[in-house]
């Protein structure tokens, strides 16, 4: 039986953390057969308490911390402590909803005979309100959500490993390195591009479905996409392969916005053009609105235009911020 390794970066969690590791210590896996890992970012709240909390309980719950802050370099941390023999990580804003994971992990690999595994991560929170419900349903959709990955899958299948790879073998690591640590978010893309250039097999199982809660709030929403927008583009530098057109889109039309309105204050002509592009944007956010809505509260079905804004403008903002910085630190 295969000892497993479960990584949990985190920094300020303590809203959730301990319903993470409490879902992930009570697996129906021999304790003495895993572990779990916590690597803090230096968290300001009461996240290390709550974790040496319950590290009284469970002598398989190991506490280390990350002076670097960043999710990669926690990741690292714990990969270089790790006794396992596989690695998976779970963030600690995470539900792990099965006892049976470990084992499902564990059997995927032997079914799958690859190097690491992919699993659904859909959106979901106990309780959730209206706003994080209409970020579940618009993130669901392909105006929300980047059409390449198989996040949202249901199907057992071998997959490209650079949206959906979360379990490595301990050789994975030998074989491409550790996470790189100038990421602060999109870590795991990046080290997913390694893995599928090394040639290494990715097998998704949606037996593995993690639930991550959604953001709760507008700009809560806004900065995690701006986060997600500058790894993006952070990540088209170091792999200039990874570029592609849905990760193009927001950027491009968040300038077309900006500029587009500078350009017609000073050209009066060009001033219908510009409106006509943004009531059209307007128009498809409501229609996409009352198609995901459907069946929904109306206070879900309202929440969902503004959803679709901070996750375009979002994840724009980030995405061109990272690309001109360099610029700036060049001057």
């Amino acid at each position: 039986m295969s000892f497993v390794t479960v990584i949990v970066p985190v920094r300020n969690e303590a809203r959730s953390v301990e319903r993470t590791l409490r879902s992930l210590l009570a697996q129906d896996y021999p304790a003495g057969r895993f572990e779990v890992i916590v690597a803090d970012g230096g968290s300001t709240d009461d996240t290390v308490p709550i974790v040496r909390r319950v590290q009284a309980e469970y002598a398989n719950l190991h506490l280390v911390y990350n002076p670097d802050r960043f999710s990669s370099a926690g990741r690292n941390l714990a990969v270089r402590h790790m006794a396992g023999d596989v690695a998976v990580v779970v963030d600690g804003h995470c539900h792990v909803p099965d006892k049976q994971y470990l084992s499902y992990l564990v059997d995927a690999f032997r079914l799958g005979d690859a190097d690491c595994l992919g699993r659904p991560q859909p959106l979901d929170a106990p309780n959730p309100t209206p706003y994080q419900q209409a970020v579940a349903v618009a993130r669901h959709s392909r105006l929300g959500h980047n059409p390449d990955s198989d996040i949202y899958s249901d199907q057992p299948k071998f997959v490209p490993p650079q949206n959906t790879a979360i379990a490595y073998c301990r050789t994975v690591f030998h074989q491409i390195g550790l996470f790189d640590q100038q990421f602060d978010a999109c870590e795991d893309v990046e080290f997913n591009h390694r893995v599928y250039a090394a040639g290494l097999s990715c097998y998704f199982d949606p037996r593995l479905k993690i639930a991550y809660h959604p953001r709760g709030t507008w700009r809560g929403l806004f900065v995690q996409l701006s986060r997600y927008g500058a790894g993006r583009a952070k990540l088209s530098r170091k792999h200039p392969r990874s570029l592609t057109l849905p990760a193009l889109i927001p950027p491009a039309w968040g300038m077309w916005v900006a500029v587009g309105l500078m350009f017609s204050l000073l050209v009066p002509s060009f001033g219908p053009v510009y409106a006509i592009s943004l009531g059209l944007y307007v128009m498809a956010l409501l229609a996409a609105a009352a198609w995901l809505g459907r069946g929904q509260p109306a206070i879900i079905t309202a929440h969902i235009p503004a959803v679709f804004l901070a996750i375009h403008f979002g994840f724009a903002w980030g995405f061109v911020k990272e690309m001109v910085r360099p610029l700036f630190r060049t001057r």
